[in-house]
């Protein structure tokens, strides 16, 4: 595989997400982290923001020049993934999942995917350490007063604190 999009909303960008890109990584020889507005979940850190932290993540990872120079972050435009793939030349769509619920929504996308442009997903299971870290539970633990420190990146954890601070000083 040369390319590879791994879509998604990424509020925040957990060390779930890291795993991932970095296992696409190893797959691939181009990942394109799609970070994408999802209208259908309630965000907290705006596109751009998200953009930042996941560039930040990368570029501290000392140790693994891969993920650096092979590892693109850039914004999902409006529309369909399989149109950007095709516009970034990616041969296939990464996705990772945690559960079966996670699965079967998942590869009803894949099989839609596939349909309409013949784009293939690889799934890539969530590492078991990691299977219980999603971003909305992260949100949701870290706005109660939780401790989310050890399911983030330092990049992530400090947008995190900063977006439940501008929240909690707007409300």
């Amino acid at each position: 595989m040369s390319t590879v999009v791994l879509p998604g909303s990424f509020d925040p960008f957990t060390l779930g997400h890291l795993d991932l890109v970095r296992r696409a990584a190893a797959l691939a020889d181009r990942v394109i982290v799609a970070v994408s507005h999802n209208p259908a979940k309630s965000g907290l850190l705006d596109l751009d923001a998200r953009r930042a932290v996941i560039e930040e993540t990368l570029a501290a990872t000392d140790g693994d020049p891969t993920l650096r120079d092979r590892v693109e972050v850039r914004p999902l435009p409006r529309g369909l993934l399989v149109d950007f793939c095709r516009e970034v030349g990616a041969g296939a769509v990464v996705r990772g999942f945690r559960s079966q619920a996670d699965l079967a929504y998942e590869e009803s996308m894949a099989r839609m995917n596939a349909h309409l442009a013949g784009i293939d997903t690889v799934f890539l299971l969530t590492d078991a350490a990691l299977a219980h870290i999603s971003s909305s539970l992260v949100r949701e633990v870290a706005a109660l007063g939780g401790d989310v420190d050890d399911m983030l990146p330092p990049s992530a954890r400090v947008a995190l604190s900063a977006a439940l601070a501008e929240r909690e000083h707007r409300g």
